[in-house]
C-alpha cells in the first residue's frame, strides 16, 4: 500500500452551538498533495472505522478541514474533546455511480457528459443527495431533478 498522507493522533474538537460541526484540523500534507481549490480526497481509518472518498478541506489557515461524521463518532464512541488516530491515504479511486443513475445519465449523453465533467466533490455530493433518499419515488424524482439541472446548464 502507498505512504499514509497522516498517521498520527489527533484531539476532536467542535464548532460552538447547536449543530455545530465536529472536526480535526491537519497541517501535515503540504499543498502539492492539493487538488485545485486546496481539496484533498483521502481514504484510511479513523480509530478502527474505514472511510473511503472522503474530501478535507482546506481554510484560510492553510491546514485542512476534516468534519468527523455522527456516523464515525457513534461507531467509535468518541465525542469532541476525545483522541483519534487517523490514517489517511490518497484516494484516487474513481468515483463510483450507481448503476441506475449512470442508466439514466446514459439515455441523455449531454447530461452524462456534463456530470462526468463534474469534480468528484460535485459528483459525491449528487449522488449522496440522490441515494440519501428512502423511498424509490423520491429518488427517481432526484435522478430527473439532477438531469434537467445538467442539460439547462
Amino acid at each position: 500500500m502507498d505512504k499514509p498522507l497522516v498517521n498520527k493522533k489527533y484531539q476532536m474538537q467542535k464548532f460552538d452551538g447547536k449543530g455545530g460541526w465536529t472536526y480535526i484540523v491537519i497541517a501535515e500534507i503540504p499543498k502539492s498533495e492539493r487538488a485545485k481549490g486546496g481539496f484533498v480526497r483521502v481514504k484510511g481509518l479513523v480509530d478502527d472505522v474505514e472511510i473511503t472518498s472522503y474530501n478535507l478541506f482546506p481554510m484560510k489557515s492553510g491546514e485542512l478541514f476534516f468534519p468527523i461524521k455522527a456516523e464515525i463518532r457513534k461507531k467509535i464512541q468518541k465525542a469532541a474533546g476525545d483522541w483519534i488516530k487517523v490514517v489517511l491515504y490518497r484516494d484516487n479511486d474513481p468515483i463510483h455511480i450507481p448503476g441506475e443513475l449512470l442508466e439514466c445519465l446514459r439515455d441523455e449523453p449531454k447530461a452524462h457528459k456534463k456530470f462526468i465533467k463534474l469534480n468528484d466533490h460535485q459528483q459525491k455530493s449528487y449522488i449522496q443527495w440522490i441515494y440519501e433518499s428512502k423511498k424509490d419515488t423520491t429518488r427517481a424524482e432526484r435522478i430527473a431533478s439532477l438531469i434537467n439541472t445538467l442539460l439547462t446548464k
